[in-house]
């Protein structure tokens, strides 16, 4: 069953690059108590995912905290050494935290995961953008098509805040 709009989210890990190396993040340290827009894209360093889906949250950080955004997440099913090295060549540091879902355990719960067997890619996350106020989604934004990225990008979620 896909996530909706209501629905708390399932709890879950992800991995994430710490100081001193790989580490761990729950889904209640990342969205207890917080508001936060959680985008997933389909894999690091893919045409869409580098050079729209998170340049564009990269370039909107500052406008989305100030419209009441505590953390910008971007989701990928990837491991958590890529998701540090995308996220750091794209200058997400201290704006966007770099999520890998390595086995693409969190978009199966959500119910949005990508079967991109015919690329060579396995089972990913689709293209999408959820709002969630303390763990419950708010707005959630699935683009229909993978390659796409016009109502899942930081632009868009600005401009609808």
């Amino acid at each position: 069953m896909t996530i909706k709009v209501g629905d708390k989210l399932p709890a879950g890990t992800f991995g994430i690059m710490k100081s001193d190396g790989p580490g761990a993040l729950s889904t209640d340290d990342l969205f207890n108590g917080k508001t936060v827009v959680l985008f997933s894209v389909p894999g690091a360093y893919t045409p869409t995912c580098s050079k729209t889906h998170l340049p564009g949250f990269v370039q909107n950080a500052a406008g989305l905290k100030a419209k009441g955004i505590d953390t910008l997440a971007c989701l990928a099913v990837n491991d958590v050494f890529v998701m540090d090295a995308w996220g750091k060549g794209a200058g997400a540091d201290g704006k966007v935290l770099m999520l890998a879902d390595g086995n693409a355990t969190y978009v199966k719960a959500l119910g949005l995961e990508l079967d991109a067997s015919g690329f060579g890619m396995g089972i990913r996350g689709q293209r999408f953008a959820l709002i969630a106020k303390d763990g419950v989604v708010q707005k959630l934004m699935v683009e229909p098509s993978a390659g796409q990225c016009t109502i899942s990008g930081g632009p868009s979620i600005l401009e609808n805040l």
